[in-house]
């Protein structure tokens, strides 16, 4: 049903104005001294004296009239319906060592793969640079080496999230040293499956080859896609050798090529069984093309109710108002004009 809005209610305060324009219309005649009123106080009041404040009056209304036209009364007219409904979304991202390879250029310098991945994931949630963030949907985090770790639940305290993220570091510890991608994934799906989101994905970012871990990451994709979630598939880096950042017998840390190896096939299994997508970032520019890509591939859907035109409503009360100014003008100056 279409309803009465202002377009600037703050104008509505001039209608307080009213009052004080009566008082000074009422008390702006002359006066006239009388030796004695005793012959005329006990007459009764003409139908002129009881209308004399009336121009007064008009005037009053006519600035309470203008008030509301500068506030400007309309109606909305034509309607959409736009409905907002956000998506579930797991980050599972590579901590293990080889995210430490130093191939990434940020500016003419080197950075590890996991801060690159860390700066672009936290402006795709957020919304910086080219990237328009996420304020509508659930997004957790998972992170993996050997084993894997929910480090942050699906939640829409994306500052909070952010600074968990921020937080991630490559994992060093001896005991847990490889990639088991199965593992990252299964938990991701763990996350996911049971939240009763319409849209459910796993962006899933790593840039080896599974080589730990109880499940295999192709049982984890089918697992996936029995639960209706999508997984993007991101394979960072390249296969070759890498800039390594590697610490020396007398404590030094310099950087060495070592080789690295991307299980390209295996991520692209995952994206087909699932009914996602594999990309492939070779650079921390091509790393940001993919999260765009992704940011437009999977848009909220959007419903609330907006007004698209209106019918401007002020020219009545200006009209009414000039009426009453008009009135007041001609009442003061003929029948209910005041001496001297």
């Amino acid at each position: 049903m279409n309803q009465w809005e202002l377009r600037e209610p703050m104008f509505l305060l001039i209608g307080f104005l009213a009052p004080l324009v009566i008082w000074l219309a009422l008390r702006g005649g002359g006066r006239l001294t009388y030796s004695s009123v005793s012959l005329i106080e006990n007459t009764g009041r003409s139908l002129r004296q009881r209308l004399a404040s009336l121009p007064a009056l008009l005037l009053g209304l006519a600035i309470a009239l203008l008030a509301v036209a500068f506030a400007g009364p309309r109606i909305g007219d034509a309607t959409t319906e736009v409905h907002r409904e956000g998506i579930a979304i797991e980050m599972a991202i590579d901590v293990s060592g080889s995210m430490n390879a130093r191939d990434f250029v940020r500016g003419d310098m080197g950075v590890s793969r996991l801060d690159t991945v860390k700066e672009i994931v936290s402006h795709f949630v957020t919304g910086q640079g080219d990237l328009s963030g996420r304020p509508d949907d659930l997004i957790g985090l998972v992170v993996f080496a050997r084993f894997a770790d929910a480090i942050c639940p699906l939640t829409l305290d994306h500052l909070n999230l952010d600074h968990i993220l921020k937080q991630v570091v490559i994992n060093e510890d001896p005991n847990e040293q490889g990639t088991s991608v199965g593992e990252g994934l299964a938990l991701a799906v763990e996350r996911l499956h049971a939240h009763p989101a319409k849209s459910k994905v796993i962006i899933l970012l790593t840039d080896g080859v599974s080589n730990q871990g109880m499940i295999d990451p192709l049982q984890a994709a089918t697992l996936a896609a029995s639960h209706d979630i999508r997984v993007y598939a991101i394979g960072a880096g390249r296969t070759g050798l890498a800039p390594v950042p590697v610490r020396t017998s007398d404590g030094r840390t310099v950087l060495r090529q070592v080789q690295v190896e991307l299980d390209e096939k295996t991520l692209q299994e995952i994206a087909a069984r699932t009914g996602g997508r594999y990309f492939h970032a070779a650079s921390a520019s091509g790393l940001q093309e993919v999260y765009a890509e992704i940011d437009e591939l999977e848009r909220t859907e959007i419903i609330e109710t907006r007004y698209l035109q209106y019918s401007e409503h002020y020219g009545v009360w200006v009209a009414g108002a000039a009426l009453c100014i008009g009135l007041a003008g001609l009442l003061g100056s003929s029948v209910l004009r005041r001496f001297p």
